[in-house]
């Protein structure tokens, strides 16, 4: 799927530092590398997928919605760093500022584009995974995981009003509270348990995230996606009845949710990036047409 979650503005002031931060929420500890690879692991991993379908669907599709946090998340980071920097002949130093910034990373490694780092630029380890193979452990894990992954959120919030990370993290905020309820059912279906009556966490109201109120209206809190038309029908057996914030009722989709277009960005040639001329280009372009019989 060539498309992300939601469209991103793309204002036009630059905020590395800010960057550098929202890069917790991508690589760190609690950020979306974490959640996509502890659920992916299990997964892959699952015993008795069989006799505990549902909770395999559940963990799987929700996998899936990961990948795309994931990926939102690194272009958040992108569109905030566009225009650090200025075109230049080397000489001048063109990228000179960049040496007053949080992070250096973002200048020297990766040409002012996300990085599978932490918000100190260390990168993400497989450590951060937790696949114990006990399926009650492993649902534990991943609730107060999502709990801590919302709590670095509305942290970074705090910390920048940049539109494009606002935006990001509201939606996120709504998202990570939807995979809270859900392991929470998971929890109470597989235990009988109500785990966020026992214990007083997590609050979930998001009204005081203003970016939060429109997903909310469009109903994104009380919905989980299969993001497969067939495949992973069985989380209706656990992601049911109402959510426990506003008493809505909760529903499945079939599918995948509405996407937006990915991004494009243009040549940062101060970086030498992506080194390609438009003599390259008309060159390149001839030599495809060519291979293609054109």
């Amino acid at each position: 799927m060539d498309q992300i979650a939601i469209e991103l503005p793309r204002p036009k002031e630059a905020d590395p530092d800010a960057a550098s931060a929202v890069q917790e929420l991508l690589g760190g500890r609690y950020g979306e590398m974490s959640t996509l690879n502890n659920y992916m692991y299990q997964s892959f991993n699952f015993k008795n997928k069989k006799k505990l379908k549902p909770f395999y669907d559940l963990v799987a599709s929700i996998t899936a919605e990961e990948f795309g946090h994931v990926e939102l998340v690194a272009h958040t980071i992108n569109i905030m760093m566009e225009g650090s920097t200025f075109p230049g002949d080397p000489d001048i130093a063109p990228m000179r500022n960049a040496v007053d910034k949080r992070s250096h990373h973002h200048f020297i490694d990766t040409a002012q584009s996300a990085k599978p780092g932490d918000s100190h630029g260390r990168a993400w380890t497989g450590d951060n995974v937790f696949n114990s193979g006990n399926l009650v452990v492993d649902l534990l894990h991943n609730y107060f995981l999502e709990i801590g992954a919302r709590t670095h959120k509305m942290r970074v919030y705090e910390m920048t009003d940049h539109p494009t990370a606002r935006e990001m993290i509201g939606y996120l905020l709504v998202r990570g509270g939807t995979h809270i309820v859900a392991y929470g059912k998971a929890l109470e279906v597989a235990t009988g348990v109500n785990i966020t009556k026992m214990l007083p966490v997590p609050n979930l109201d998001n009204s005081v995230f203003d970016t939060t109120r429109k997903f909310e209206a469009e109903g994104a809190h009380r919905r989980l996606y299969t993001f497969s038309e067939r495949d992973y029908r069985d989380i209706s057996q656990i992601w049911k009845g109402t959510h426990p914030e506003t008493g809505e009722q909760l529903e499945v989709i079939h599918g995948v949710p509405k996407g937006a277009p990915v991004p494009d960005y243009e040549a940062v040639p101060e970086e030498f990036a992506p080194g390609i001329s438009q003599e390259d280009f008309m060159e390149i372009a001839r030599r495809l047409q060519k291979s293609a019989g054109l």
